[in-house]
């Protein structure tokens, strides 16, 4: 892929605050590419970070025909930028289009056009402990006509946000809230891919939540409602009498690539790592008992985030005031691979050259 590189003329990197939240501050350039079904693909070219102009009949804002994913950037010890398993990435950005009607991007191309920008816009990237360059391409329907049906054109873009910690308080244990009422996915659904209205719908539990004073949703799924699912913004995993429980995929959860990356490790130390269904009543009978030594949840934003107290219908169950030995022991693993050159699975990173 050729691609069109126009550099900016103003450099706002001088006039950025230190990195303290998420997703707050953008770099100085982002990739653009526009599809047009009778042409396909055209126009990929890096240019300045700016707003778009759309017609307020663009299909996107009445159908939702929208996906994204998130992946990150570092510097290892030797100056080198590298990128975190960006092909599994590119798998699941594939997956959600197919899913949606929408035309998907070779994966060569996605993190091609990916290496290309952070490579432009790389003194971007943060080096203090638990920054990173944090990526966010998405694609959305571009036709402006109101009518039920797949989009003819549709706009694909990458943006570069320097990123601290996901949750304010780092790697303090966080509370979750199981909500029993709403749900986030069903069988035959999109709950296994990053679509936005995946994303919509859960934004009223998640604010009841936080008006409960709970940091994030842990959803519950299965035909009667009570099979633990995933986190608002993560997968979700148990120390249970030394096993490692996680909810399988079964096409109503995502499939985190820190998760598929953390269940590889956790394996390789000798751990019992068993992906299969849990109900919430067996999970609290668990932590009932004080056979939960460990809850955490793993993502590209939070990558390791420890969970401490559990609310379900009223009543809350603790279970840390302290990240575990097996969740630090992750975070650890993955701050080490992403940016030490000696680390193990170096097959997981790719160099930025």
């Amino acid at each position: 892929m050729e691609i069109t590189i126009i550099k900016t003329t103003t450099n706002k990197k001088l006039s950025t605050p230190v990195v303290t939240g998420f997703g707050k501050y953008f770099t100085d350039h982002m990739f653009t590419m526009d599809y047009i079904k009778t042409v396909a693909w055209t126009n990929p070219q890096i240019i300045t970070f700016d707003y778009l102009a759309i017609s307020p009949s663009t299909s996107v804002f009445h159908y939702a025909q929208s996906v994204f994913e998130g992946m990150k950037a570092y510097l290892n010890d030797k100056g080198e930028v590298v990128l975190f398993r960006p092909y599994e990435n590119a798998k699941r950005f594939k997956k959600s289009c197919l899913r949606m009607a929408m035309p998907y991007i070779e994966e060569d191309d996605f993190v091609q056009a990916i290496s290309e920008l952070v490579k432009l816009d790389k003194d971007w990237i943060p080096s203090e402990e638990g920054t990173s360059l944090y990526i966010r391409p998405f694609m959305f329907a571009t036709d402006e006509v109101l009518g039920v049906h797949p989009s003819n054109t549709y706009k694909f873009i990458i943006i570069l946000s320097p990123v601290g910690h996901y949750y304010p308080n780092g790697l303090k244990p966080i509370s979750i809230s199981i909500n029993p009422i709403y749900s986030r996915s069903f069988f035959g659904g999109t709950g296994d891919v990053k679509c936005a209205a995946n994303y919509s719908i859960s934004l009223l539990a998640q604010k009841e939540a936080k008006e409960k004073g709970f940091d994030q949703v842990l959803w519950l799924g299965g035909k009667e409602h009570n099979i633990i699912a995933e986190v608002g913004a993560m997968n979700i995993m148990f120390v249970i009498n030394n096993e490692v429980i996680t909810p399988k995929l079964d096409g109503t959860i995502l499939a985190g690539v820190t998760r598929d990356s953390s269940i590889t490790l956790l394996k390789e130390w000798g751990y019992i790592v068993s992906e299969r269904d849990m109900t919430v009543d067996e999970l609290l009978e668990h932590i009932n008992n004080n056979e939960v030594s460990e809850a955490f949840g793993t993502g590209t934003a939070a990558t390791i985030s420890p969970v401490g107290l559990i609310e379900y219908k009223g009543t809350n169950y603790h279970i840390s005031d302290d990240i575990g030995p097996v969740a630090k022991r992750l975070y650890e693993t993955f701050n080490d691979i992403k940016t030490k050159s000696d680390a193990p699975h170096r097959e997981w990173v790719q160099i930025v050259k």
